[in-house]
């Protein structure tokens, strides 16, 4: 089954066709809302909100393991992530969506494995490429399908928040390498892989990041606000895209 993951302003897929509900309680927690099953482009899903049905968890305060846990449980096998994000490279406007192909963590604080020695033992696995291949293919044909544009390719810096960055953090991670900024990109990534689960993720562009572009001398969240719903659309469609393509069974 495929999962998606609503980041900010996607709390619920328009076009989802609702089933059920089930409230996910899970060894590490509850979940940030109960998983939402139903049938989008003729196909089952399960969709969950990453910040709860109401936007009201921080970034740094979701329940990443009981989200991961909860879906690998319900029978996830690949799963798509929405992730608003703010652009720090110059070929990255807000407006655009990006497919990330790495990631640097710069969280802390976070609980980012199962493997800690307690619930289970300690366990190192490979990252050395933190989405999956097939399923950024994915979702590179259903953009080509609808001739959506789509960045291929981008790193994903992945910040503790809620609040945004200075000017002269962004200045940092784009010297690191980093071309987009986030704040959900970690531990969700890495908990996925320890459960075997196949994962992209999906990032509309909502500002520029700080010290760039319209927001070189501050971020406007009026404009965020509304450069975001109309990314979003795009989004939405995006995800319609891949789920009509999606191949049932076929482990991405």
């Amino acid at each position: 089954m495929l999962g998606i993951i609503g980041g900010t302003g996607l709390t619920q897929l328009e076009n989802l066709k609702i089933t059920r509900r089930q409230i996910a309680r899970t060894p590490y927690g509850e979940a940030s809302q109960p998983l939402v099953f139903g049938e989008l482009a003729g196909k089952d899903v399960v969709f969950l909100a990453r910040h709860g049905g109401g936007h009201t968890i921080p970034p740094h305060a979701v329940n990443y393991r009981a989200n991961i846990w909860a879906l690998h449980a319900a029978g996830v096998k690949n799963l798509l992530a929405i992730a608003t994000t703010g652009a720090i490279a110059n070929d990255i406007n807000p407006g655009d969506v990006v497919l990330p192909h790495q990631i640097i963590d710069y969280t802390y604080g976070r609980k980012n494995t199962y493997h800690d020695g307690i619930d289970l033992p300690v366990k190192h696995i490979d990252f050395t490429e933190p989405y999956s291949a097939n399923l950024r293919q994915l979702c590179k044909q259903a953009a080509s399908n609808i001739q959506q544009a789509l960045h291929d390719g981008g790193v994903y810096a992945s910040v503790q928040g809620p609040r945004l960055e200075t000017a002269a953090e962004i200045n940092r991670y784009e010297h690191d390498g980093a071309t987009l900024v986030g704040m959900t990109g970690m531990p969700e990534a890495v908990l996925a892989r320890e459960l075997n689960l196949h994962y992209a993720a999906l990032c509309p562009v909502a500002n520029h990041a700080a010290g760039r572009g319209t927001s070189a001398h501050g971020i406007q969240y009026e404009e965020l606000s509304t450069k975001l719903e109309l990314t979003l659309q795009k989004v939405r469609i995006l995800i319609e895209e891949v789920v009509r393509i999606y191949q049932v069974g076929k482990s991405y």
